[in-house]
């Protein structure tokens, strides 16, 4: 088994500890408080409850540390150069509709860079995380990007109305973040979509970087109207000239 730091070892039980109640209220999805949170962003009880477990969780080890969390914002501590970036439930519309496709998405930004990301899907019991220079995982098991060279055979994950028509063989899962952690497992061949937000995507920055694959370059400052294009490397400048041309 790969050795982990112990930023990762928090975030793992963090996730272990908020999962458990994630995967009971999805049983009792029905019985959900609903408030509008946006024309298709719904915010539910369990994001709530699951956000401020993760906080108390990972706040034990490094109080310092600052935080950026879907629901609360920036969170700014002692440490503002270390971030908790955190989305309780990435997938909550599929949450909602008793649809077993949703995760939690932890990484820890450090200066500049991503440098640790877990994405946990409770319902199917996978856990992928990274570390920089360390490699991808999924459960224990090293995981890569997809080695296909023949982009015709490939598929992609993509949602929103900017990538609509591309002529490419397309999924819309309503996850980005098991889109991405799915490019870096290699189920999915690449992965593009706008106006995202950093919890969203953080996490699966590192998994698919260390995992062989390209991500495009973001700005870490920049919170949200994210552009991600990302795949495998076998297959990413036809990917990129697949979707200029489009």
């Amino acid at each position: 088994m790969n050795v982990i730091s112990a930023n990762l070892n928090i975030m793992i039980k963090a996730s272990e500890k908020a999962s458990k109640l994630l995967i009971r209220d999805f049983g009792e999805v029905e019985n959900l408080q609903v408030s509008v949170k946006g024309p298709s962003d719904f915010v539910t009880n369990a994001d709530t409850k699951v956000e401020k477990i993760l906080i108390e969780e990972l706040s034990k080890s490094k109080k310092n540390y600052s935080i950026l969390s879907e629901e609360s914002g920036l969170i700014k501590n002692k440490d503002k150069k270390n971030i908790w970036i955190i989305d309780p439930i990435d997938g909550t519309s599929n949450f909602l509709h008793g649809i077993p496709h949703f995760a939690i998405s932890i990484a820890l930004q450090s200066y500049d860079e991503i440098v640790c990301g877990l994405i946990f899907d409770p319902i199917k019991n996978e856990i992928f995380y990274a570390e920089k220079n360390n490699g991808s995982y999924l459960n224990n098991k090293r995981i890569k990007v997809s080695n296909k060279k023949d982009i015709s055979r490939c598929l992609f994950a993509t949602s929103g109305k900017k990538f609509k028509n591309v002529n490419l063989s397309t999924r819309k899962t309503g996850s980005a973040a098991l889109d991405m952690a799915y490019v870096a497992s290699g189920r999915y061949d690449g992965y593009f979509q706008e106006n995202l937000n950093l919890w969203d995507i953080a996490a699966g920055i590192i998994l698919i970087k260390e995992a062989g694959g390209i991500v495009n370059s973001i700005d870490l400052g920049k919170n949200e109207n994210i552009e991600i294009l990302v795949s495998s490397s076998a297959i990413n400048e036809k990917m990129l000239e697949k979707l200029n041309n489009f």
